[in-house]
């Protein structure tokens, strides 16, 4: 697992490295023509001048005159003369203005330099697309990140406090307004998977989501949206999967209100689906996994025995012993009705 990442930050800093070479090939072939071009003219004009050195010598007198540091004599000879004086305040604006912002760039990839980010992201497939740095944004990060899927997130706002522990989990980040030109294309939209569009701005997540599907027709597209009515609208004209924050959590804690066992719930066909912890006890101590659901209708998702040792999907022969704990997934119904037996028991 840690051999793909490595593997794909190398591919990243050889694509990095041409990028900054186009960007600055002026830089560089002002260095060349100064260098080669000068050290040529240089030899030529000392020949005529009676003060001839080889072609080696003159291309080396050229490079320290780029610093002002001439190393051979310069005669009296206007030509050699004017060669001398242009050759160091070119070299030196050259240097000073392209050299080193290019070194500042290649050895500071960290700083969020945007071409850094978009050579980083074409090196991403079947990536996600998270919008947003905030709570929202970072739940979702957490959860893909546990699950391996590759991930580029974009956040305007430079001083979240979630983004150094994003970046030290390898991914991406390219500090930039969503909606401007081009982040979308930076952040290779056209080979991901899916966007999340989960800044605090409906409107902003809204035209996210267009200008994603403008990109790719195709892409999976899932928004947080604070208007409840929004979110159906979203859903039924935009096949986008919208959801709203207060509506996702308002089911979970009203049933935390009325049973603390209650972890989570949700609803499938238009049934309330629960998740609950319970300890095991009277009747239910030696019956199995498959007789629990066959008789009570509940689902055993998890299983913690008295010794500490966990199971996760625990088979249908798996018996309960007491002092067990299990989180099982029902409908309310189901549920209350289990709970009653242990109540009873």
């Amino acid at each position: 697992m840690e051999f793909l990442p490595r593997r794909r930050t190398l591919q990243a800093q050889l694509l990095y490295s041409w990028v900054l070479v186009k960007r600055f090939r002026f830089t560089f072939f002002m260095l060349l023509l100064l260098v080669f071009g000068g050290g040529t003219a240089m030899y030529f004009l000392l020949a005529h001048a009676g003060r001839p050195v080889g072609l080696g010598r003159a291309i080396v007198a050229a490079y320290f005159l780029l610093f002002a540091q001439p190393i051979i004599d310069i005669p009296d000879n206007g030509a050699v003369e004017l060669l001398a004086v242009l050759i160091p305040p070119l070299g030196i604006t050259t240097v000073a203005e392209g050299l080193v912002r290019f070194a500042y760039l290649f050895f500071a990839r960290e700083r969020n330099d945007k071409e850094w980010f978009s050579v980083l992201a074409q090196t991403l497939k079947d990536h996600v697309v998270i919008c947003g740095a905030g709570r929202v944004g970072f739940r979702v990060f957490e959860r893909l990140h546990k699950l391996g899927v590759p991930m580029v997130m974009i956040e305007k706002d430079e001083s979240k406090p979630f983004l150094a522990e994003i970046r030290n989990a390898g991914v991406a980040v390219l500090i930039d307004d969503v909606r401007a030109a081009g982040a979308l294309q930076r952040a290779n939209l056209t080979r991901a998977r899916a966007i999340v569009c989960a800044t605090d701005d409906d409107l902003a997540n809204l035209n996210v989501a267009l200008d994603a599907r403008k990109l790719r027709a195709g892409i999976r597209v899932v928004m947080r949206l604070f208007d409840d009515d929004l979110v159906e609208k979203t859903r039924s004209s935009f096949d986008a999967q919208a959801f709203s924050t207060s509506a996702l959590a308002a089911p979970a804690l009203a049933m935390a209100a009325l049973d603390p066992s209650i972890k989570n719930s949700f609803e499938v066909g238009g049934r309330l689906m629960v998740v609950a912890e319970l300890a095991v006890s009277g009747s239910v101590c030696g019956r199995t996994v498959a007789q629990l659901r066959d008789e009570s209708g509940v689902l055993v998702v998890h299983l913690v025995r008295k010794t500490g040792e966990t199971i996760f999907d625990p088979s249908g022969p798996c018996c309960f012993e007491p002092g067990d704990v299990v989180t099982v997934q029902a409908t309310l119904q189901a549920y209350q009705g289990l709970r009653e037996k242990l109540l009873a028991a």
